[in-house]
């Protein structure tokens, strides 16, 4: 059982909410804590939630417009002179648009830039696929001195928020569109660069992080039922990866899945595959998204056609253990 003071978000009446709302209140709350907090804004202040603070510190918000990379660029002055920037826009714009200006303007000077990217991945549903931003976790993944943060719902993109403000490096948080379950409460830890193991387990390995680590959860409990002890463990850092807690599950349990909603070249799963590769080689599937785009439709409807539900995460480890010959 876990130990992770969890919700029950197994229950018919679990609450659901938006992993954005969690950052707007967690913003709102760092304003008050530190009076060189500031946030920018290209234009969407209400769809990323910082209308909460700008409401409450309107001298304390630039609202750039729709122009991106002026957006970070103005951030990294912000941060030169001593500020502690949050740069919020849609992912598809930020870092889609301007990943060269985080690059030669934040990441370069090694600057304390929060660059929040919300509606990423398929939870923007209906946009399709020009602004489900896939790709993120990968391009801001190879950026050096960048930190990596995808939270898996509104408690704890609040948690990531309020830690981010103290973190001195550029960091970079990813955040979904539409409700999705509420997993973990104000008891359940979060520290910037460290993976939880949300379920124990035995027999197989299942690293999942932001949305699909409900997804991964609800597949242990089916797997559980099946007779097969999986161990989930959910990773909010990309990066820096935590290898000491991913190594020491995988070393138990000699299978692993990956899942994300984002593609799995470059992102959660191929940072998983290169730490194993190196240290510890294992047999191992990736689930995500497959070299391609997404398309119009709502969440439950494009989770189901590309294969990351809890029911496609159980049918794959079946199919591992199975080729292993373990089940």
């Amino acid at each position: 059982m876990s130990n992770m003071h969890l919700t029950d978000y197994l229950a018919k009446d679990a609450v659901n909410a938006p992993v954005r709302k969690g950052f707007g209140t967690g913003l709102k709350k760092v304003g008050e804590l530190d009076e060189n907090v500031v946030a920018l804004c290209a234009d969407l202040t209400e769809s990323t939630q910082v209308h909460l603070f700008k409401n409450e510190f309107p001298d304390r918000f630039f609202e750039v417009g729709i122009a991106e990379q002026n957006l970070v660029t103005v951030a990294s002055g912000l941060a030169v002179a001593g500020k502690i920037p949050f740069a919020s826009s849609y992912a598809a714009f930020n870092p889609g648009r301007n990943w060269e200006q985080i690059k030669s303007t934040i990441s370069l000077n090694n600057v304390p830039v929060k660059i929040v990217g919300s509606h990423a991945g398929l939870y923007t549903g209906p946009d399709g696929a020009t602004h489900q931003m896939l790709e993120d976790i990968a391009i801001m993944r190879v950026m050096p001195n960048m930190v990596v943060i995808v939270p898996c719902d509104n408690v704890e993109a609040e948690k990531a928020t309020l830690a981010m403000a103290k973190d001195a490096r550029p960091n970079y948080l990813r955040l979904a569109r539409e409700a999705s379950p509420i997993l973990t409460t104000d008891k359940t830890p979060f520290e910037i660069g460290k993976a939880y193991v949300f379920e124990p387990g035995e027999d197989i390995t299942i690293i999942a992080t932001g949305t699909m680590t409900y997804q991964a959860l609800k597949a242990a409990e089916m797997l559980y039922k099946d007779g097969i002890s999986a161990e989930v463990v959910h990773v909010p850092t990309i990066k820096p990866l935590d290898a000491v807690t991913i190594l020491q599950s995988v070393t138990k349990t000699g299978a692993v899945i990956t899942i994300e909603e984002a593609q799995i070249v470059g992102g959660l799963g191929g940072a998983v595959a290169e730490l194993l590769s190196e240290h510890h080689p294992t047999a191992m599937r990736r689930m995500g998204m497959k070299d391609c785009y997404g398309e119009s439709g709502n969440p439950p409807e494009l989770l189901e056609h590309f294969g990351l539900t809890a029911k496609h995460i159980s049918i794959t480890a079946h199919s591992l253990l199975t080729a292993l010959g373990r089940h």
